[in-house]
């Protein structure tokens, strides 16, 4: 995923991000290049990881789009919190198991995403 966000930002705003980042670090470094001040940043990357997963759970689920709508719109306080706490504590974005399943999920005979 940081490949290709790179990828992205780079071709799109002629930007120089280096290739074989970590997709949370380009995509900080792509919100710093820009002038996006850190706490907004760090909202838009939780925001758009929870819109992520909610995508994929109604490919998954019986999950409509009201109701996805809902879950991400009633998490807003719960991602504005999480920036808070990292804030404080320093606390960084870690995630293997979403990472390790983007990994495997291209080899699989049967796919539910394109990749």
């Amino acid at each position: 995923m940081g490949r290709r966000f790179t990828e992205l930002f780079n071709a799109i705003s002629g930007g120089c991000i280096p290739s074989g980042l970590h997709y949370p670090i380009a995509f900080g470094l792509a919100g710093s290049l820009l002038g996006i001040p850190e706490q907004s940043a760090a909202m838009a990357y939780l925001q758009q990881s929870v819109t992520g997963l909610v995508s994929a759970s109604q490919r998954l689920m019986p999950v409509g789009q009201v109701a996805a709508s809902r879950l991400i719109w009633n998490l807003r306080p719960a991602i504005a919190e999480a920036v808070s706490h990292s804030e404080r504590l320093g606390v960084s974005c870690f995630s293997p198991l979403p990472e390790l399943g983007s990994m495997r999920h291209s080899s699989l005979e049967t796919r539910l995403f394109i990749s």
